[in-house]
């Protein structure tokens, strides 16, 4: 599941599922691109076997921070920090949902691939909604601005407390990779000089 904006400096906010070979934890991995500019992904063990039942995923979006939800519990926050030229998602964006193949990087590494005996492969949804601000790309100031979005109000520019100590539960027991905390990677771009600019945006998100 995606929200992604069209043109070539798109933004996109990320939910994926990974897959897993049989008997393994199965992967689900968030990630925001800002001017098309990705590379900030977070990967996560659920608590829940995600095929066994319907969960709720939610995404909140302001001018203040992106909230990713799995049953109302924060897995992941990304917070707008512009001031220090960090990208912040900015473009209006529609909601894809999909299923694609990933077996060149996202099963063990690519090293196991997609068993195409089993198609088709097949993902139910339920209970759909979404609360957003229509625009035509003239009044999207308002959609940031106006009051009369709640997602708008003060109470969404942070997580309250209880919300916090979820936060924090899901980090400690259940997130395995943070590319903030990814030193090899960060270091294998630092050595390339197309990627000095994301190295200082990287270093100022993660602080």
């Amino acid at each position: 599941m995606q929200l992604k904006s069209e043109g070539d400096h798109h933004d996109e906010l990320d939910f994926e599922f990974l897959g897993n070979r049989e008997g393994k934890p199965i992967t689900l991995q968030t990630n925001v691109f800002a001017n098309a500019v990705g590379n900030r992904e977070q990967r996560i063990f659920p608590w829940f076997d995600p095929t066994a039942d319907f969960h709720t995923y939610g995404i909140l979006l302001n001018q203040h921070q992106i909230v990713f939800y799995v049953d109302n519990t924060p897995i992941r926050v990304f917070k707008n920090s512009k001031r220090i030229k960090v990208p912040y998602p900015s473009h209006p964006m529609k909601l894809q949902v999909s299923l694609w193949d990933g077996d060149s990087w996202a099963t063990n590494g690519g090293n196991t691939k997609t068993d195409w005996s089993h198609a088709p492969f097949i993902a139910y949804f339920q209970g759909f909604n979404i609360n957003g601000c229509p625009t035509d790309r003239s009044n999207i100031k308002s959609c940031y601005s106006s009051k009369r979005f709640w997602w708008n109000g003060i109470k969404c520019w942070r997580l309250n407390p209880s919300q916090q100590s979820e936060y924090g539960k899901v980090k400690k027991h259940y997130m395995y990779y943070d590319y903030c905390a990814d030193k090899v990677r960060l270091l294998n771009l630092l050595q390339s000089a197309i990627c000095s600019d994301y190295i200082l945006h990287a270093s100022k998100e993660c602080l």
